[in-house]
């Protein structure tokens, strides 16, 4: 419907997505019985390539831009809520190990090549204890997107000295993050929810388990051992990106979903279809165009900043926050266009299997994540306000 001269994705990936689309869509209810993605599901995922998709090319990955990985993400939670979800936690997962880990950690990691699947959260809710060669970490984590079937969780942990948080010279902890391998975990489930069912989000813990310091990474470091300008920008700018990306795909569906439904359907004592309501046709293309222009300024953003970082020109914390603003922005234009196709359906968006149903649970759940959040527009504004001038979250 929309034309751009924005520059988006490069064509390829975004085939191999649209080529899975379908066993993702036909996946998607049996994921949410399972509470986890289905095996073919999975299959299909890690088998395109798609999960390694942000991978450094000095591993043999892509290294994609910022426009092809929202593009990716997009497709794939337009198909299936829950497998975009996974796809923007196990994506950037892999990719950062493998830029920002050390070489016996990713020698030992990618021995057999690029198809590694790494899940987990990054707060540091561990707790670890300094000894010769690593760390002893224990802590217990929530929400770990996709580690029902990685080999490799992360899990954020803050290092102690003398029971104290070891200070870093900025004056802030030293935060960190630990690849550990799956059989050092212990996952507690937990993950009883109202959407994003198929996500496999398990809480999990560790006790005690030795870390080498090859298998971590500072949690905020923008100073990859791999890989280019993507990684220099830090895990916060791809995890923002990944966010918007989930959310435009899952309201990409719903209004998708709203507009095949709207021209044959008609709500009770209605003399006609919903398409032909003067208030539905202004509301849907009010959706349609906040829709498009949240994703036009997500991907101009984004593409800057990149290619600021790569002509080597100063990244400071205004384009962080433009970042990090315009992904909630993007986030909250979407959350809207679902609550538009959720009430304009009617009863058949609260039928069990009906995409719409799917498309409001999965919505109203991923906005609840810390990282979406009225915090991101206060830190944001305050930067452009001049009120701050630092901030490890942008």
């Amino acid at each position: 419907m929309w034309k751009s001269v924005i520059r988006t994705g490069d064509g390829e990936s975004l085939r191999k997505a649209r080529a899975i689309a379908p066993i993702l869509e036909a996946g998607a209810e049996e994921g949410a019985a399972l509470r986890t993605l289905p095996e073919k599901t999975v299959k299909a995922m890690r088998e395109s390539g798609l999960l390694s998709l942000g991978l450094p090319r000095e591993l043999n990955g892509e290294e994609a831009d910022f426009a092809t990985l929202l593009e990716v993400s997009e497709e794939l939670s337009r198909a299936d809520g829950s497998a975009g979800w996974n796809s923007i936690a196990n994506g950037p997962s892999v990719a950062f190990a493998g830029a920002f880990l050390g070489d016996d950690a990713v020698g030992k990691i990618f021995a057999n090549g690029t198809d590694v699947c790494c899940g987990g959260q990054f707060a540091p809710n561990g707790r670890a204890q300094p000894v010769d060669a690593g760390y002893r970490i224990s802590g217990k984590w929530n929400f770990g997107s996709g580690t029902a079937y990685a080999e490799w969780v992360m899990g954020g942990f803050m290092i102690l000295e003398n029971g104290a948080p070891r200070m870093l010279d900025d004056g802030l902890p030293d935060l960190r993050v630990a690849a550990m391998p799956r059989e050092s975990i212990t996952f507690t489930d937990g993950w009883h929810v109202m959407g994003l069912q198929a996500t496999g989000s398990y809480d999990y813990e560790c006790q005690d388990v030795f870390v080498p310091e090859s298998y971590t990474y500072p949690l905020f470091s923008r100073e990859p051992k791999r890989g280019g300008a993507i990684f220099r920008l830090g895990l916060m700018a791809t995890t923002a990106n990944g966010h918007a990306a989930w959310a435009l795909g899952v309201a990409r569906r719903a209004l998708d979903e709203i507009k095949k439904l709207g021209v044959g359907h008609t709500r009770m004592g209605a003399p006609s279809t919903i398409a032909l309501k003067p208030t539905f046709q202004r509301e849907y293309i009010r959706a349609e165009a906040r829709l498009h222009a949240a994703r036009v300024l997500v991907i101009d953003v984004f593409a800057g900043v990149l290619e600021a970082a790569r002509t080597g020109e100063p990244v400071g914390i205004e384009d962080r926050a433009a970042m990090r603003a315009s992904a909630t922005y993007a986030t909250e234009a979407a959350r809207d266009a679902v609550d538009f196709a959720h009430d304009a359906a009617g009863t058949t968006s609260i039928r069990n299997g009906h995409a719409l149903q799917r498309c409001f649970r999965d919505m109203h759940t991923g906005t609840q994540h810390a990282f979406i959040n009225e915090e991101t527009y206060l830190q944001s504004s305050e930067v452009f306000l001049g009120l701050r001038d630092s901030s490890p979250m942008l």
